[in-house]
């Protein structure tokens, strides 16, 4: 994969997690029981069906349509949201309006780069997940507006928690459904099976470093915290995108892997096959520490034997 290409990958994996923290958020103070709320998420759900679906061909014919949908989703959620709290939340109505003074100037590029194409696409789309990135860190600092504060976010522990356990599990059984849906293409041989259980017991791995011990405890230390705003941003807002991301990597190695299980590997496969599982790993480091105090010695352990594994990688 060229260095442009997997850039690609990254920022469409950066938006779609995007889409979706940023809704769990929106959640957290709308109530999905009133009509207007539910009708905005069957909204954000045909965006979402368009955004996934264009994804892709992103960075080619379909660049209007995923820019599109994703500027829609942000934007217009931001302004329901400012508009359903206007008389409930002074608070958290200014801080929409900072927000969405935020994801309207990236808006602007995710549409410039998108007409552009070519390499203006890629350095334009790169200014606009770089903007959105830094907006919750620097609390939404907007001329006229000031900037909030994590303790102004009221947000709900099991909420947040569960949002993004649920996503957890859901990149993990697509990467399950993805590597069965290859496997059934390929002739069955002894290689091919056991790349399948080897595939298998990795995704399973996963499911287990992270609901095991450090989903459960988070959540009930996320309960307790004393600024859960803060807690919610660094994370689940932040550090779970790694996790993610240590999934999709290795789902992309799982189908490598299956394609040729013996013989040379090639530079693709060795950075997958190796830095998925030290993604997924670094990231459960980060998320259990940040939010348990745990030190996490077996994952530590985990990312040297990987390491070990380097020399041995062609």
């Amino acid at each position: 994969m060229r260095s442009d290409g997997a850039l690609q990958v990254a920022l469409v994996l950066m938006a779609v997690w995007w889409v979706w923290i940023y809704t769990s958020w929106v959640t957290n103070w709308l109530d999905p029981q009133q009509t207007p709320v539910r009708l905005l998420l069957f909204v954000l759900m045909f965006a979402g069906l368009v955004l996934t679906t264009s994804s892709p061909k992103a960075f080619g014919a379909h660049a209007l349509a995923f820019a599109g949908a994703y500027v829609f989703m942000q934007v217009g959620r931001s302004l329901f949201t400012l508009w359903s709290l206007r008389d409930h939340s002074s608070d958290n109505s200014r801080n929409f309006q900072r927000i969405t003074v935020w994801l309207s100037v990236s808006g602007l590029c995710w549409i410039a780069g998108a007409l552009a194409g070519g390499s203006l696409q890629l350095a334009l789309w790169m200014v606009a997940i770089a903007i959105e990135y830094v907006s919750p860190a620097a609390g939404f600092w907007t001329p006229g507006l000031g900037r909030s504060t994590t303790a102004d976010w009221d947000v709900s522990p099991e909420h947040m928690a569960e949002r993004c356990a649920l996503f957890i599990i859901i990149a993990v059984g697509e990467s399950i459904l993805v590597t069965g849906a290859t496997f059934g293409k390929l002739e069955w041989s002894g290689g091919t099976i056991a790349a399948f259980v080897v595939a298998f017991v990795g995704s399973v791995a996963m499911w287990w470093i992270y609901f095991n011990v450090g989903a459960e405890r988070g959540s009930q230390k996320f309960a307790d915290a004393d600024n859960p705003g803060r807690l919610a941003r660094i994370a689940y807002t932040y550090m779970h995108l790694v996790l993610v991301a240590g999934i999709i990597v290795s789902a992309v190695a799982d189908e490598l892997v299956l394609a040729h299980p013996s013989g040379h590997s090639d530079m693709k496969t060795v950075l997958t096959v190796i830095g998925g599982p030290a993604l997924f790993l670094t990231g459960n480091i980060l998320f259990k520490r940040t939010v348990i105090g745990s030190r996490t010695l077996s994952h530590f352990v985990g990312l040297g034997l990987l390491a070990l594994l380097v020399p041995a990688a062609p």
